[in-house]
């Protein structure tokens, strides 16, 4: 069965730190571009970040440059996603998808992909 798990999300206070984790079973990532989105109540979902398979290409949505770093570890067959500085407005749910080879469209705007996990929830609060 092919699957995406998410892991790392929880309570963190404004200005702190989470890493999240997708790591994929049942097929490898070796091939997959991965993509992180977010979608908070009544809200579209966006784009926040995409990593191509080579690890080559990362983009990341104007609200989170400088501030979300994405990487990934063949190897272990798995992306993170490490945040940091963290803002209320960055609460909601996070979801890892995957795509061969690249990401479709434009970061918030990616599209086309072909798995998705069933999300990890990040609360920024204080």
């Amino acid at each position: 069965q092919l699957q995406l798990v998410e892991s790392g999300g929880g309570l963190v206070q404004p200005g702190g730190s989470l890493r999240l984790s997708c790591a994929a079973s049942g097929f490898t990532l070796d091939y997959y571009a991965i993509g992180w989105f977010r979608q908070a109540p009544g809200k579209e979902r966006e784009g926040v970040s995409c990593i191509s398979s080579s690890g080559g290409s990362t983009n990341y949505a104007d609200s989170v440059k400088g501030r979300f770093t994405i990487s990934r570890d063949n190897a272990k067959n798995t992306v993170y996603l490490q945040m940091n500085s963290l803002k209320p407005e960055d609460t909601t749910v996070y979801y890892c998808a995957a795509a061969l080879y690249y990401c479709s469209g434009y970061v918030p705007d990616y599209y086309g992909m072909d798995y998705w996990g069933k999300g990890t929830l990040v609360t920024v609060s204080s």
